[in-house]
């Protein structure tokens, strides 16, 4: 392997890349090679190729690049992904999960999913679905397994009470919730704090344990990603 390239210490097939200038950025080794899933950069290392994985349009890069401590999802990781939009996430962690894991991305615009569908087609380990995160029922039929981690990013009000009904029908015991909350969307009078907390008593009353709990500044402002185990 390139000095170059440095394997993430938790992530399979995620890297730091040592740039010229001396600075780092996050790539993931690009599961379709040939194929871009959007506008992001392609680096050629030692004849494979990786994609640069951008805080900027990803939460979940930010919250990496940010030394976020608490990783779960694994090379066989069976995911659940709430409010997937274009698949800019989604195409990313396919690059980790491979053809190993599977992850079904829910998505509710007819007009968004059709980007996310032009990624999934390329991807057979993505599997689009339309509906609507606050009603799991409407797509149980699709989703034949219980997987390992339910990752959630929806503007929505209620968003821990959303995680939390997908997860009663759809998560593992012991299972992972990775919950990206947007304080803005569930009260835009409150101190995003306060809204952090009150989301994060409602996962508590519903026997998820809080593991960690990361703030995306400045890549996205009044974010913040709950970590949690369910104790069921």
């Amino acid at each position: 392997m390139s000095n170059k390239l440095k394997l993430h210490k938790t992530l399979a097939n995620t890297y730091w890349y040592r740039k010229s200038d001396d600075s780092e950025i996050l790539l993931t080794l690009n599961y379709t090679p040939g194929h871009k899933s959007y506008d992001e950069k392609i680096i050629e290392v030692d004849g494979k190729e990786y994609r640069a994985w951008n805080p900027h349009r990803s939460k979940l890069a930010a919250a990496i690049i940010k030394q976020l401590h608490t990783l779960p999802i694994k090379q066989n990781s069976h995911i659940l992904y709430l409010g997937a939009a274009s698949g800019t996430t989604c195409s990313h962690l396919s690059d980790i999960v491979r053809n190993q894991g599977k992850i079904y991305c829910i998505e509710f615009s007819s007009r968004v999913i059709r980007e996310l569908v032009r990624i999934c087609e390329v991807r057979d380990n993505l599997i689009p679905i339309l509906g609507d995160v606050r009603y799991p029922y409407t797509y149980r039929m699709l989703i034949p397994e219980q997987v390992d981690i339910i990752y959630s990013d929806v503007a929505q009000p209620e968003q821990a009470k959303i995680i939390v009904l997908n997860a009663e029908a759809f998560l593992k015991s012991q299972g992972w919730i990775l919950l990206f909350v947007k304080s803005r969307s569930v009260d835009v009078t409150m101190d995003p704090q306060k809204v952090y907390k009150e989301q994060i008593e409602i996962l508590k009353e519903n026997q998820f344990e809080i593991v960690e709990v990361a703030y995306l500044t400045p890549y996205s402002e009044d974010h913040a990603l709950i970590v949690a185990q369910w104790q069921k």
